[in-house]
């Protein structure tokens, strides 16, 4: 479910990515240069279930300071990485699939109904899926209230620009994920976790969830169950756990986690650096973007 498989079009000049504390951007023709605008306390309010955009002004104003001119042309079309709390991920299994595209948007749709805290009918849905596994075949898919993406969309439009591709941070992140093993990920975003298993280059679970605070304490509440509930569930240990976002306390967590849990710990990389809890997703369409050029 790479997006370079997903996605053939071609990309477009400019990415971004939404944090509750920023905006990062990248030209795709220099794609090693960052630039960000931090983002006032308070601007956004970032959940599945209301309207993140607190104060469309503010936001308004970061999307015109990081646009570059135009000169007036045409609108150009951008890349849109919203949180990933804004939106809700699973991944669904089943025995067989529809050919028809509408009729696999019908069935992910019920699938969906009664794991999200919004009308699944009205809302915008998108799925992907995966590699076949035996005689399973495993969907991912990604379900955001439309009004949530519009207000997202809104100043980015207003400022010329077509968010033609839109997803959320963590699904572009997967793409820095390589290897066969079975890998955890977890990805800490102001006071968001969100946690994703892989394996074999496979989606095989998605959780995102507000803590209390972002301590390793509140991190390891919910990391250490996932472990026992991939080896309960898949039969197979995780064997390597990937840190994203933690900044000053990653040195401490790889620690940590590699010594109660007993796998191997590292950070996220890119090709690009190093990524933090508000461009890892850029770093991950960006290398997309390359591998699907290659």
């Amino acid at each position: 479910m790479r997006l370079a498989a997903v996605f053939r079009d071609p990309p477009p000049s400019l990415a971004f990515e939404i944090s509750g504390r920023g905006i990062a951007m990248a030209r795709l023709q220099t794609p090693g240069e960052f630039s960000v605008r931090p983002l006032p306390p308070g601007v956004l309010s970032i959940s599945p279930v209301h309207d993140n955009v607190l104060k469309p002004d503010d936001l308004a104003a970061a999307v015109r300071e990081l646009t570059p001119p135009n000169g007036g042309r045409k609108r150009r079309d951008a890349a849109l990485i919203l949180p990933d709390y804004c939106a809700r991920v699973a991944v669904l299994d089943f025995d067989s699939l529809p050919k028809d595209p509408a009729e696999q948007m019908s069935l992910v749709r019920f699938r969906m109904k009664k794991s999200v805290p919004f009308d699944v009918e009205s809302a915008a849905l998108s799925f992907a899926p995966q590699a076949a596994e035996g005689k399973r075949i495993h969907v991912a898919v990604v379900v955001a209230p439309v009004e949530i993406v519009a207000r997202y969309e809104a100043p980015f439009r207003a400022a010329g620009l077509n968010p033609g591709l839109v997803t959320i941070s963590s699904l572009a992140a997967f793409e820095l994920v390589e290897g066969q093993a079975v890998t955890v990920v977890a990805k800490l975003t102001g006071e968001v976790l969100t946690v994703l298993v892989v394996e074999k280059g496979r989606l095989k679970l998605v959780r995102s969830l507000e803590l209390a605070a972002a301590s390793l304490e509140e991190v390891a509440a919910d990391l250490y169950p996932t472990f026992v509930y991939i080896e309960d569930s898949l039969g197979v240990k995780a064997e390597r756990l990937l840190l994203c976002g933690f900044g000053p306390l990653a040195e401490e967590a790889a620690r940590r986690f590699k010594t109660d849990l007993g796998a191997e710990v590292e950070l996220v990389r890119s090709p690009l650096g190093s990524p933090g809890e508000g461009d890892a997703g850029l770093h991950g369409y960006l290398k997309s973007i390359s591998s699907g050029a290659n």
